[in-house]
Order: C-alpha cells, then sequence, then structure tokens
C-alpha cells in the first residue's frame, strides 16, 4: 500500500487559525484580547480630548489658519475683541465689525507675542485708550476707516514700539484726535516709524513740530486733504525721507522755507504735487524757480494753475517772469509801512493847512471872540441881578407894593 503523505505546511496553518481565534478571545464567551482592552480604554480618552478646546483653537465667527499664522475675523457682528485668539498667530484682521472701543490691554501682550500685522480698518473704532496696543512684536497696524475720536498719546504703551507702519486714511476726521496723534509722535515712542498714512482726512493745517520726532520716517502720505498751506511744518530731522505724497490737497503756493527743507533732503526724491488750486501771481515765481531745477517732483509736467484765470491751465513750468509781472519783488510789510507813511503825511497837510487858516484870519477870530465874551458877560450879569432880587426879602415886598 502506498504510504500517505504528510499534510503540507499551508494545510497545517489552516488547520491552526481557529484555535488561533479562539486563543485571542474571538469566539463567543471567550474573554477580551489585549487589542480590544487598550482601545476601550483609550476611546473615551479621545473623546474628552475632541471635546475639550485645545489651546490654540480658533475663536467662534473668526476663521483660523494655522500653517499662514493668520486669523480672520471679518464682517462678523463683534462688538469687542476675542479674547481666545490662538498663541501662534502673526497676522490678525478684525474689520468691519461694530467695535467702538480697544480698553487697555484688549490684545494681551503674553498671549499674542508674535503677532506683528494687525488691521482693525472698517470698524466703529472712537477711542483708543492706553496699553489698548501694546504688542513686543506688532510691525503693522491699520485702523482706516475708523470714526476716531480720542487716541491716547500712551496707546502703545509707556515705552518704545517697534511699529514701522501706520495707517490712518479717513480716521482723523474729528480735529481734536489730530493733536493727540501729534502728541503720540513727538513723545518718540514710534522712532521706528517708516510710514505713515494720513490720506483721506480732510485736514486743514497740520500741528507744528509734529513730524520731528520720526528719524526713520521713509513715505508720508498726506494727500486727499484741504491743505492750504505747509508753513508749520517741519520736515526737519527726517533725514531718511523718500516719498512725500501731497497730491489733491489746496496748495496754492510753497515757500521759500517750505522749498529749502526739500532741497536739503538728500534722499527725498519722490514729491506728487498733483491736483492743487496753485495761484500763479508774484508769490509763485519762487516755486516756478525750483520746478524748472529739481528732480524731486513727480510729473511735475502735468502742474497747471488755477487762478487767476487769465493763466487758468497754464502749465507751471512754462510760466515766466513776463507772465508774472514781477520786476520788483513784492513784500508786503514794505507796502504796509509804505502807507502808513503816505497816511501820517497826509494827516500832517491838513493839519497845516488848518492852522494857516487860523492864523490868516486871527483878527477876525480874535473879534469874534470878544463879542462872544461880552454877550456872555451881559446875560450873566442879568441872571444875577435876577437871583439879587429874588433872595432879598425887601426887595421882594417892594417889587409887589409897586405892582399894586
Amino acid at each position: 500500500a502506498a504510504r500517505s503523505r504528510p499534510p503540507s505546511r499551508r494545510t497545517a496553518r489552516s488547520r491552526r487559525r481557529p484555535g488561533a481565534k479562539v486563543a485571542l478571545g474571538a469566539g463567543p464567551g471567550a474573554m477580551p484580547g489585549r487589542g480590544a482592552l487598550c482601545l476601550g480604554l483609550l476611546l473615551p480618552v479621545l473623546l474628552g480630548c475632541g471635546s475639550a478646546q485645545q489651546p490654540g483653537g480658533c475663536p467662534d465667527l473668526c476663521e483660523c489658519s494655522e500653517p499662514a499664522r493668520t486669523v480672520k475675523c471679518v464682517n462678523r457682528n463683534l462688538t469687542a475683541v476675542p479674547p481666545d485668539l490662538p498663541p501662534y498667530v502673526r497676522s490678525l484682521f478684525i474689520t468691519g465689525n461694530p467695535l467702538t472701543d480697544l480698553p487697555a490691554g484688549a490684545f494681551s501682550a503674553q498671549r499674542l507675542p508674535d503677532l506683528s500685522a494687525l488691521n482693525l480698518s472698517g470698524n466703529h473704532l472712537q477711542a483708543v485708550e492706553a496699553g489698548a496696543l501694546a504688542l513686543p512684536a506688532l510691525r503693522q497696524l491699520d485702523l482706516s476707516g475708523n470714526a476716531l475720536i480720542s487716541l491716547s498719546p500712551q496707546a502703545f504703551g509707556d515705552g518704545g514700539s517697534p511699529l514701522e507702519e501706520l495707517a490712518l486714511r479717513g480716521a482723523l476726521r474729528d480735529h481734536g484726535v489730530l493733536f493727540s496723534l501729534a502728541a503720540l509722535l513727538q513723545s518718540g515712542a514710534l522712532r521706528n516709524l517708516s510710514r505713515l498714512d494720513l490720506a483721506d482726512n480732510g485736514l486743514l493745517v497740520l500741528p507744528a513740530g509734529m513730524f520731528t520726532a520720526l528719524p526713520a520716517l521713509r513715505q508720508l502720505d498726506l494727500s486727499n486733504n484741504s491743505l492750504v498751506g505747509l508753513q508749520n511744518v517741519s520736515f526737519q530731522g527726517l533725514g531718511q525721507l523718500q516719498s512725500l505724497n501731497l497730491s489733491n490737497n489746496s496748495l496754492a503756493v510753497l515757500w521759500n522755507g517750505t522749498l529749502a527743507q526739500f532741497r536739503s533732503l538728500p534722499t527725498l526724491r519722490h514729491i506728487d504735487l498733483g491736483h492743487n488750486t496753485w495761484v500763479c501771481d508774484c508769490p509763485i515765481e519762487d516755486l516756478v524757480a525750483w520746478l524748472k531745477e529739481s528732480d524731486q517732483v513727480e510729473h511735475k509736467e502735468a502742474l497747471t494753475c488755477a487762478y487767476p484765470d487769465k493763466m487758468l491751465g497754464k502749465a507751471l513750468l512754462k510760466i515766466s517772469s513776463l507772465d508774472l509781472n514781477c520786476s520788483v519783488p513784492i513784500d508786503l510789510p514794505s507796502q504796509l509801512q509804505t502807507s502808513y507813511v503816505f497816511l501820517g503825511i497826509v494827516l500832517a497837510l491838513i493839519g497845516a493847512i488848518f492852522l494857516l487858516v487860523l492864523y490868516l484870519n486871527r483878527k477876525g477870530i480874535k473879534k469874534w471872540m470878544h463879542n462872544i465874551r461880552d454877550a456872555c458877560r451881559d446875560h450873566m450879569e442879568g441872571y444875577h441881578y435876577r437871583y439879587e432880587i429874588n433872595a432879598d426879602p425887601r426887595l421882594t415886598n417892594l417889587s409887589s407894593n409897586s405892582d399894586v
């Protein structure tokens, strides 16, 4: 008889599988295995961790991107800064919300150590209190499109701020907050500021010495305001200023003091003077001469006269001394002095004529004065006689008896 062949390894392995399952507890009524036990213990823990908010989680009503380190809370009807902002955020956008006030500690410096770009534009901000923006890494701040009424000079804390870019476009409609901003800039708290945007604020004049404590400033935007002059503005100390935008204002002329400051700034190579109401009469002669020799002004060929009517639309670069008819320089104080001298001469001449008339008629005047004196004397003697009669009772009775 043929000898039986031993079973193959595959057959033996398949035969041992049921026993293995029973040993692992897969069969009915068996004890749970080690893997199932671990899964049962970890499942409640995982569910609990998922239900709890992580320290770096995203606030409600906001959109967060941890890889980009950005948080956006745009048009979410927020009335306060979310207190649970993730600490990884570097760029924060809180725009289009009815946010009216930034109190002290609105942004925690300890929780947000890396926040460098903060956009608060298009809200309803009215007040920025002291310490509201004291962030150690803040480099860019946009407060445009708010109706600021109060801006604390200590808004960035007691020490200096690393802020480099500040945008206040359309946020300084209240003139009181302009002086608060000037005090903030003059305090030296923003000495690292390199870009300042003050456009669209309807500014008429600027506080004196507003920019003197900004040695790192490179770009200054004053466009779309109503500036009528720059006499009070000092650009001294702005040794790094590169761009100055003065377009769309109401400038009529730039005086020699301002032009001299422009000449003294070696890095200033981009000045925009477009769309101003230049008055082309004698005082503009210095500005025209500076434009012809300077390479600091952009698109200076497009600058034209707005007044008077005979010069309307004429390019400033094409104006000559014959057009202005200023052969003799006009000096207003000397003109006033000449007018006062002429008035004094006229009054002295009138006084001399009056005295001459009196001298020529001295005899007649003397006779007229004697006649007036005699008339006054006779009149006074009559009053005196009547007074004596009324004062003496005997004369009064005598007068009465004589009447009877």
